[in-house]
């Protein structure tokens, strides 16, 4: 999606090569309806442009549908939106097929509609149009609207990412990455995910510290992965702040430094990542980069737990037993501990039969019905 400069700049440059359909139209109402535009007195955009719409200029058609669309000096009316987008992709305008795609794609203004989306998707794709041949790329790899053809993803993807698009950059890498429409290569993989992540696209900014990781398409270097880990972290992509944090926690790549660990895990857990909700359970349990603080330790655990996070139900579980600023509760116990166990922690059972030990029969139907209600419920009736 264009920003309102750049839409202001398309409008001058497709009127200045001949778009309008019928009528001249003065350098000087062209120049007040740009002026307007970027100063944000869309009221004087609208009123310049509505006639050249009217006339059939696709521009003018374009910009208005937008208007429309973002509510800028109108009411918000994604079906007035639909309608203007429709006259301009009709004459051929790459960027309102594009857009009547995304109408269609998402149900606003009209009748959902993924095979509608594709077709507009294509027409435009087939102008060049790299976002168009990106989208249209997802409709293949996910089937909507099209059979499923990872092969023709690819050839979509190839297109756009050629273009320098740093979203088909990193599907492309994500394709060769699986081996999906293309032989698996991680080299390959690494390129596409580089071109991508150079252009700051933090998701590709951490497959590409992965690679390095793991050694996948390059030589296996830890600290050029925390560069690249480094570099998503810092613009808020949570799985890379959670990552970003096991590496000071064990050192690898950088100097270990369990306060930095810490605030990355924070960071992460703030946005709902289980495993760093859980981390940072486990520093304030510990004393590791915080104070040590069993209150803060139970409040990460359930918020992990809560998530189906089994570790954490497991710690949870033991914080109850222990009564480690919570009150001690053998059945609330038994029923975390027993969950993660249900959810594949290797420790349940074995956790669960010491609880047991100082139970009732009585008590542990009661744990066992809770635990049954809890996961039920998922993990949102547990007391």
């Amino acid at each position: 999606m264009l920003d309102r400069r750049e839409i202001a700049v398309k409008l001058l440059s497709a009127l200045a090569v001949g778009l309008m359909l019928a009528g001249p139209v003065s350098a000087q109402d062209l120049g007040k309806a740009i002026a307007a535009f970027n100063a944000g007195d869309y009221a004087t955009a609208l009123q310049e442009w509505e006639p050249l719409a009217a006339q059939g200029d696709a521009a003018a058609q374009y910009n208005l549908g937008n208007m429309y669309k973002l509510g800028d000096g109108v009411i918000q009316d994604y079906a007035e939106a639909a309608n203007w987008f429709r006259k301009a992709a009709e004459q051929g305008y790459a960027q309102a097929q594009f857009n009547l795609g995304n109408m269609y794609n998402l149900g606003n203004g009209v009748i959902q509609d993924y095979a509608e989306a594709v077709d507009w998707f294509r027409k435009a794709a087939e102008q060049g149009y790299a976002p168009a041949q990106f989208n249209l790329g997802t409709k293949y790899d996910n089937g909507d609207g099209v059979m499923q053809d990872y092969a023709e993803a690819v050839r979509f993807y190839r297109l756009a990412a050629d273009q320098g698009f740093a979203f088909a950059q990193f599907n492309l890498g994500n394709m060769y990455n699986l081996g999906q429409g293309v032989p698996q290569d991680y080299a390959e993989a690494v390129r596409w995910y580089r071109l991508a992540a150079e252009q700051g696209y933090a998701q590709a900014q951490f497959n590409l510290g992965n690679m390095y990781v793991n050694g996948d398409g390059v030589i296996q270097n830890y600290a050029e992965a925390v560069d690249w880990f480094r570099k998503a972290a810092e613009q808020g992509y949570a799985q890379a702040q959670y990552t970003l944090g096991t590496k000071y926690d064990n050192g690898d790549g950088v100097m270990q430094d369990y306060a930095v660990a810490a605030d990355w895990y924070r960071k992460a857990a703030e946005q709902g990542i289980a495993q760093a909700q859980y981390n940072l359970g486990v520093s304030y349990a510990n004393g590791m980069g915080v104070p040590q603080d069993y209150a803060e330790a139970v409040d990460w655990y359930r918020l992990a737990a809560e998530q189906g996070y089994a570790q954490a139900q497991y710690n949870l579980g033991v914080m109850y037993y222990n009564g480690n600023d919570v009150i001690q509760d053998d059945v609330m116990a038994h029923m975390w501990v027993n969950i993660s166990g249900a959810n594949g922690y290797a420790r349940g059972s074995e956790g669960r039969g010491v609880i047991e030990q100082r139970m009732t029969r009585e008590q542990i139907a009661e744990a066992q019905a809770l635990a049954r209600r809890c996961m039920a419920s998922d993990y949102q009736d547990c007391d």
